[in-house]
């Protein structure tokens, strides 16, 4: 696969070594990519106060090991977790290395396999390697004949793509960082090209824009609060998110045709619902009260060492079947969401213009 995790050992690496600083969204290795068009431009809000440090395993904030024999002096680091006195080589260098130990941490775990096999299973295909998981959306497309181009070399889906909302500072959050590792192992177990992986989050630093860019995922520009229609079969990766991201992508993308398309990877809509009083449910996120009757939901294992990075984590799925079963007024009111002011959000929204 072009741009699997074998990237994470040299690309990032040969660049930072040369001194050269990676311009925002470019790509390593290779031809320069071109800038992503405006139709895939798109950004998210995140969810606001992640934790800076694990809670537990002995892991310090910035993911290496607490204690040790003897005290060190340490450097003082900016908010972008770089040390003061660090080049942005050395700092994206730093990084790359401390992302390789959590992949190797998270890829030999039994979280991991328990969770692959989840998302596998929640897509209908056998957890094997050979096959393309994302198959299954082609089984869930009877009415759009050849719109899905599924079925490239090696079993590889031509087309899919992947977009990641509100990740969060994985440069100085442990929390983060762990859930980068998840999309990154997810890409390959699905056999996504890095570069069709979408990531946005407005609180990204300039350092973790470039990480970003050199694992050789493509960094959005601008914020559009979550509202992206999509134009193929698409994975969205949505850990922690605020409702009101979920409530926009749905309200974007509201055809059967279209989340017939759309995996979510994210909070659980089910657990909204459980969680939040109906009446505000049903008209501050009246998209996601709207799609559940005919959602299909798995949620992930607990993390038994973080059991706060994945938690109330579930793949969502809308069979093409089921959103038709849904009654014709849902399809025929589709007005954009309004969230009144003292609704708390928890998304970055846009400032008025």
């Amino acid at each position: 696969m072009r741009g699997s995790l074998p990237v994470l050992r040299g690309a990032l690496g040969s660049r930072a070594r040369r001194g050269q600083r990676l311009p925002p969204g470019s790509h390593v290795g290779g031809s320069a990519s071109a800038a992503p068009r405006p139709a895939d431009r798109v950004a998210t809000g995140a969810v606001q106060g992640r934790s800076s440090h694990f809670r537990g395993g002995g892991m310090s904030g910035d993911g290496g090991r607490a204690g040790g024999g003897g005290r060190r002096r340490r450097r003082r680091r900016g908010r972008q977790g770089a040390a003061e006195d660090e080049s942005p080589a050395a700092a994206a260098e730093r990084q790359r290395r401390r992302l390789q130990e959590a992949l190797s941490e998270l890829k030999d775990s039994d979280f991991w396999d328990s969770s692959r096999r989840t998302i596998l299973k929640s897509l209908g295909t056998p957890p094997t390697a050979e096959q393309d998981a994302f198959a299954a959306l082609g089984e869930l497309q009877e009415a759009l004949p050849g719109k899905l181009a599924l079925g490239g070399p090696g079993g590889r889906a031509r087309g899919l793509r992947c977009v990641c909302y509100g990740l969060g500072n994985f440069c100085s959050c442990g929390k983060a960082r762990l859930q980068l590792a998840f999309l990154l192992l997810l890409l390959e177990e699905l056999k996504i090209p890095p570069e069709m992986c979408f990531v946005f989050d407005p609180i990204f630093s300039t350092l973790e824009t470039e990480v970003l860019g050199g694992l050789g995922l493509t960094v959005l520009q601008w914020n559009e609060e979550g509202k992206r229609s999509i134009k193929g079969p698409t994975l969205f990766y949505m850990i922690h998110c605020g409702k009101a991201l979920y409530n926009n992508l749905l309200w974007s993308n509201w055809s059967a045709e279209a989340l017939s398309q759309m995996v979510v990877v994210g909070n659980s809509f089910r657990g909204f619902e459980e969680r939040l009083l109906a009446k505000v449910f049903r008209e501050n996120y009246s998209y996601i009260a709207k799609v559940l009757e005919a959602s299909q939901e798995e949620a992930l294992p607990p993390h038994p060492l973080h059991p706060d990075v994945f938690n109330d984590t579930s793949v969502h799925r809308f069979p093409l079947q089921k959103l038709r079963g849904l009654p014709q007024e849902c399809w025929a009111c589709q007005p954009e969401p309004f969230y009144p002011e003292e609704a708390q959000l928890e998304i970055i929204r846009n400032k008025p213009q």
